[in-house]
Order: C-alpha cells, then structure tokens, then sequence
C-alpha cells in the first residue's frame, strides 16, 4: 500500500458456495491461530447458513458479510434473505453486484444498485462489485461498462451512503481463470473510478471511497498491485479458503 494512502486497507473473503460444517470449523481454528496485522479492515463473506457459526466462532477482529440480499425488508419473496434477517444473525456486510449474480442469476445494474440502496438503510455495509467481461476488454469498453455500472448506484446513493460502500473492481475475465489483471491494468481502473467519484459525487468521496482489486488474487500475486496508489485492498476467492488468506491480508 503506498505510505502516503489514509484509506485502512481492506481485504473481503468471498466463499462463494463452498464450505460445510466440518470444513469451516477447522478452517476457524486455522485462523484463530494466525498472526493477522492490526492495519487491514478483514471480512469474510459467507454463504448465509454459515453466518451465525462463524459469528460465534471466529475472532472479532474479523466481520462477517453475505453474498447476496434481497431489496425488500420482508414478505412473500420465497428463498430470499433479507438485510435486517442478515443483521439479526450478525452479519454486518454484504456483497452486491457480484459478477456471478450479474451473468448467472441476470441481475440488472438498477436491481443491484436498489439491493444497495435497501441494505445501507438497513444498516449494513456493502461491497459493491463491478467489471468488464472479457468481450467488452477486448472491445476495448472497460471504461463505459464500469461507469454504467456505477451510475445505477449514483443514481439512487447519496453522498453520505458512500461512507459504508467499498467498491471491488472484478474483472470478469480474471474471475476463477487464474488471469490476473497485471497491476497497471487494475490502476488504470482504479484510477479511472476514482476520477468518476470525483466528477460525479464529489473530491471527498473520492478521496475516502476504498476500491479494491478482485480477480484470482493469491498470496503469491497481491504484493504488486497492493502498492498501486488507488488500489486499496482485494476481494479473494478461492485463497480465502486456506490459511494462507491471511498472507494476502497481511501483504
């Protein structure tokens, strides 16, 4: 991280639909027993029906997030969970806007950004995702996607919200392929959605909004891209899964 960046840097887990019971308690254990810097802002996001083991197992100095939620606080919405259902079992993030809600579950840019909307008034905090395709990088419309993307949530947030969002930039096409977006192309980005936070909410969101990078990160690849001057921590996959996650906090 570069030594003149104020934003704590921030590093979210994402288990995707992975774990059981047995798995996620020696996976506890691994983690409760390693040596985690107080810098990093640590989260983990898993699937729903692990929230309250990990909530009573895990260190507090780790939060909890899930990976989804619904727009609406309750009623006949069969199988959705809402924000204030996620806060009363401890949860205090969630992911929105994932790729994989995107292109699997066609999520629209305006559902997501009211699904963001919804669970900030709820009180949660929200990783906000957004990326190109690999189609669209090689189109060379990286820049519109992410801005379009964006100006869904713009659209509904106000200044203040911004407070409890970090933005992960997730190209699509690094997402569990084992790309990785070389460091300069994740600055390029970042640097491009910090410059969009400038001009259309404000410097002071700009300044303080946290992007991170998320795309297969492992601890043999973060060091270079965490010292990119608008890189301000990752959103792991897979590595979250192992020990070895806490060298990518630690990085």
């Amino acid at each position: 991280m570069s030594e003149t960046q104020t934003r704590r840097f921030f590093v979210g887990g994402n288990w995707k639909m992975n774990g059981s019971v047995a798995s996620i308690n020696e996976l506890v254990s691994a983690f409760n027993a390693g040596s985690l810097s107080s810098s990093p802002e640590v989260v983990i996001a898993a699937p729903s029906l692990y929230i309250p083991l990990l909530v009573s197992s895990l260190r507090k100095d780790i939060a909890i997030s899930a990976q989804n939620c619904f727009s609406k606080p309750s009623g006949a919405y069969t199988g959705e969970i809402s924000p204030s259902m996620l806060k009363d079992v401890g949860a205090t993030w969630v992911i929105l806007g994932h790729s994989e809600r995107r292109f699997i579950f066609n999520e629209s840019d305006e559902a997501i950004a009211e699904k963001t909307k919804h669970a900030l008034s709820a009180g949660l905090k929200v990783i906000f995702c957004c990326g190109e395709s690999l189609e669209e990088r090689e189109a060379g419309t990286t820049m519109q996607v992410v801005s379009r993307q964006l100006d869904a949530l713009t659209k509904v947030l106000q200044p203040e919200d911004y407070a409890n969002v970090v933005v992960a930039y997730e190209p699509v096409w690094a997402i569990g392929t084992g790309k990785v977006a070389s460091p300069e192309q994740a600055q390029e980005v970042h640097h491009y959605i910090r410059n969009y936070y400038a001009t259309k909410v404000s410097p002071a969101v700009s300044n303080a909004i946290r992007i991170i990078y998320g795309g297969s990160v492992n601890e043999a690849n973060c060091s270079l891209t965490a010292k990119k001057p608008d890189v301000d921590g990752f959103l792991v996959g897979g590595a979250s899964l192992k020990p070895s996650f806490f060298d990518i906090c630690n990085c």
